[in-house]
């Protein structure tokens, strides 16, 4: 507590009329991109397994979390207190198994009480669909995972892996006989049910993804290495840099 005591001192110093000019102008809509290119930052850390870099990228995403703090203290909306008093009360309000006397003994319980409790307190009193409260504001593909989930929580969901595999072939059917004006429409039916698949497989989209796009970046460039120059590269055909990128391949595995 001594260390996040210094660090909130720090901060209101920073805000302070002897602070820094550039703290000083920032509002909470000017940190919005900090705190989610700090969140990305942290998320690269964790793929990466660099636990130092995460110590480090965790530091930055809790000093966005103090900035807007000490913000809104400053207008007397809330402080820092408020924040992890919040949060420490949701937690024991949320874990009754581990607080109180219910029980629960498979994370499936535990998320279902989780819904059912965070949907009994306040604010939530007033949401009529199971999609509300998804945030807008989520990258697309991190959104239709959650769009879905909420939904399959109340049964709307196939029976087995059988119904979201069909469901890519259908939407491949329908964007091979798209007009033009349509293909946008279909490209994103496509995608939602390649999410859709993933959920049921039991993996997380985004993760995969994100995955998926280093393991691509590595690999061009070590085509573009065996290659020697862009120049070289770009003169091969189809054949020669397919042979490269195999290669790439194996040498990774």
């Amino acid at each position: 507590m001594e260390q996040f005591d210094e660090l909130v001192r720090v901060m209101a110093r920073l805000r302070s009329p002897e602070g820094c000019p550039w703290d000083l102008e920032q509002t909470h809509s000017s940190l919005r991109p900090y705190l989610l290119e700090e969140t990305y930052e942290a998320l690269e850390a964790i793929d990466a397994e660099d636990w130092a870099r995460l110590c480090d990228e965790l530091g930055d995403v809790m000093l966005q979390v103090v900035f807007h703090a000490q913000l809104a203290s400053e207008r007397g909306d809330f402080d820092i207190g408020d924040v992890c008093n919040g949060i420490a009360n949701k937690l024991k309000r949320r874990h009754p198994h581990v607080f109180a006397e219910e029980r629960a003994e498979t994370p499936d319980e535990v998320i279902d009480r989780w819904e059912k409790l965070k949907r009994e307190e306040k604010g939530y009193e007033d949401r009529q669909s199971a999609l509300d409260g998804i945030p807008e504001a989520l990258p697309a593909l991190q959104r239709a995972h959650k769009l879905q989930k909420r939904a399959s929580r109340v049964g709307f969901d196939w029976d087995s892996i059988e119904g979201p595999r069909q469901k890519i072939d259908e939407e491949l059917n329908e964007l091979d006989e798209a007009e033009a004006d349509e293909l946008e429409h279909e490209v994103g039916d496509l995608l939602f049910a390649v999410v859709n698949l993933a959920r049921f497989l039991g993996v997380e989209p985004e993760s995969a993804l994100r995955r998926a796009n280093e393991r691509f970046s590595r690999r061009f460039q070590a085509v573009e290495r065996a290659a020697g120059s862009a120049e070289r590269l770009a003169a091969m055909d189809l054949d020669e840099m397919d042979q490269l990128w195999e290669r790439a391949k194996t040498e990774e595995s």
